[in-house]
């Protein structure tokens, strides 16, 4: 609940900060929600404190008491045990020296009668004899009686163990075993009670989240941004036509088809190069990758085609906020004017359209490769890759200065030579038609400069420069070490 919490008061500080700028119904209601949040929180907050407090502490006491308690029991019983056995030692200990001492008696009583009918024997052995005989019996006797006692004794405190000690003890360890129980199923009643006081808060918080998500008006909200960021400035006309056939002189200035200074200058710098204003768009072929062999093409298509959808997801995404937010603006004009909105929705549409014609094209080029005719083993039938779009279908796509600098750089980077990495033996006539590959005749030497990637083409390179693909079957290739 604490990391909870804390989790809750992070995010809300965030959303606020980010979301302050924006004076939308979105925004006001997301802060309602994260107020109940923050109440809701703060309920789970006091169950956490009273389960600890009530219930998980008082528990933890009652444990400790119940262990010394039980310890206490087995102790007794312990004792108990011991002091029978103490009783069995002793009630055995007697009947051996009863045992033996009887024996004894019985010993010197045949003793003095054998005695008495030796004819040999005096009269003062016979006396020793009997007098012997007579005092053996008196232990034996006095045995007797002391194994009896013991015996009774030892019988006593054995009912007295099983009957009445030991009863006892195993009552106490029952009670405090139901007790032990008892306290737990008061523990679970008092979890409940605590979860049933906040249930009435809770419901409370969570029909406040569900009326301010039925306060978003993202219609207003849109008219609100776009009356925020609108220009006011009107769409150029059309560019007059200059007729030079009637003789009339113009200066180089007038001249020229510059186009007039927009919205976008006046500005000022604090807008993006690819602003949400119109402005005069050039139309650019998409980049096909026609200069790679069919697999490589393949896998560069796929990766563009991959980028363009995730840039088409982002610009529907923020389609999606525009329109919330111009929903808010229309419920709420205070808020700011829909009509604001209206820029950025126009250019965020062209982005989209834009997009939208640059990844079917790659989907398109993609398709077309996958039946595209590798070339053969032998160089009878050779074929060539013919697969290269129409660039008929070309998409009119945006773009800036310094990209048009960024690509200029990469191709004076791409033109400079690779350092050739072996060089290979040509084994069959290759012609070389498609674009990107490089014909060679059987016999001939070239360079390599791009080992097999796994699609069957290796990059070589003449003496005189010309570089390109050719098939990797055709060629005996030597690397250098």
């Amino acid at each position: 609940v604490e990391k909870y919490v804390k989790f809750v008061k992070e995010r809300t500080e965030i959303e606020q900060n980010y979301a302050k700028q924006l004076r939308v119904s979105s925004f006001q209601s997301f802060t309602e929600i994260l107020n109940e949040m923050n109440d809701y929180a703060g309920q789970r907050e006091l169950v956490a404190e009273d389960m600890m407090m009530n219930i998980c502490i008082e528990l933890t006491k009652y444990l400790q008491e119940l262990k010394q308690e039980r310890k206490t029991y087995l102790l007794e019983a312990k004792k108990a045990q011991q002091t029978l056995e103490v009783s069995y030692k002793q009630l055995d200990s007697s009947k051996k020296r009863f045992e033996r001492e009887w024996r004894e008696a019985e010993r010197s009583a045949a003793y003095a009668e054998k005695t008495d009918q030796d004819i040999n024997a005096t009269k003062a052995d016979v006396g020793k004899a009997k007098q012997q005989a007579h005092m053996r019996s008196r232990i034996a006797e006095e045995c007797k009686n002391d194994y009896a006692a013991q015996l009774q004794k030892c019988n006593k405190e054995q009912n007295q163990f099983y009957f009445n000690d030991m009863p006892v003890i195993f009552n106490k360890l029952q009670d405090m075993d139901e007790r032990r129980g008892q306290r737990l199923a008061d523990g679970y009643v008092l979890f409940s009670d605590t979860e049933k006081h906040v249930m009435p808060i809770i419901d409370k918080c969570l029909e406040g989240i569900h009326k301010a998500g039925c306060n978003v008006n993202q219609r207003n909200d849109s008219l609100a941004l776009v009356e925020q960021h609108k220009s006011g400035f009107e769409r150029p006309g059309d560019i007059e036509f200059e007729d030079y056939s009637q003789g009339i002189n113009r200066t180089s200035s007038d001249s020229s088809l510059s186009t007039p200074k927009g919205p976008l200058e006046l500005l000022g710098k604090n807008r993006n190069k690819k602003s949400w204003l119109l402005k005069k768009s050039k139309p650019t072929v998409t980049e096909d990758f026609g200069h790679l062999p069919p697999e490589q093409r393949r896998k560069r298509l796929q990766k563009k085609r991959d980028e363009i959808a995730k840039e088409l997801q982002k610009e529907v995404d923020q389609s999606e906020a525009l329109e919330k937010m111009r929903d808010v603006y229309e419920k709420n004009p205070q808020m700011g004017d829909p009509a604001s909105l209206a820029p950025q929705n126009s250019q965020t549409a062209q982005n989209i359209e834009r997009l939208r014609g640059e990844l079917c094209f790659h989907i398109v080029s993609c398709s077309t490769l996958t039946n595209v005719p590798s070339l053969p083993s032998s160089p009878d039938g050779a074929q060539s890759d013919e697969g290269t779009p129409d660039h008929s279908q070309a998409i009119y796509a945006e773009f800036d200065d310094d990209f048009e600098e960024e690509e200029e750089e990469e191709e004076v980077e791409e033109e400079e030579p690779t350092v050739a990495i072996g060089n290979c033996t040509a084994m069959y006539n290759f012609p070389g038609a498609s674009e990107g590959t490089i014909s060679m005749q059987e016999g001939e030497v070239l360079d390599v400069v791009e080992e097999d990637k796994g699609d069957g083409w290796t990059r070589v390179r003449r003496t005189n420069g010309d570089e390109g693909y050719i098939p990797t079957s055709y060629v005996s290739i030597a690397l250098n070490k």
